[in-house]
């Protein structure tokens, strides 16, 4: 929802978080902690997603084994 932001390059290197200051509240902590798990993930899978189209531009659309 972009209230928590993760920014991750191709290689699954963390670059960056973006907290929304309005999450900042010491009763709402473990949602924050479920939000920045979630948003992770999402860029870990958008990572990966890119890394596979990249690869797929390389290998000219051939499957290679093992690999993705």
């Amino acid at each position: 929802g972009g209230a928590v932001r993760v920014v991750m390059t191709g290689h699954q290197k963390l670059e960056s978080i973006n907290i929304d200051p309005e999450l900042l509240v010491p009763e709402d902590i473990e949602m924050l902690q479920d939000l920045i798990v979630a948003a992770v993930n999402e860029a870990v899978e958008a990572s990966q997603k890119m890394a596979s189209e990249r690869l797929g531009k390389l290998t000219g659309g051939l499957s290679v084994p093992g690999l993705f």
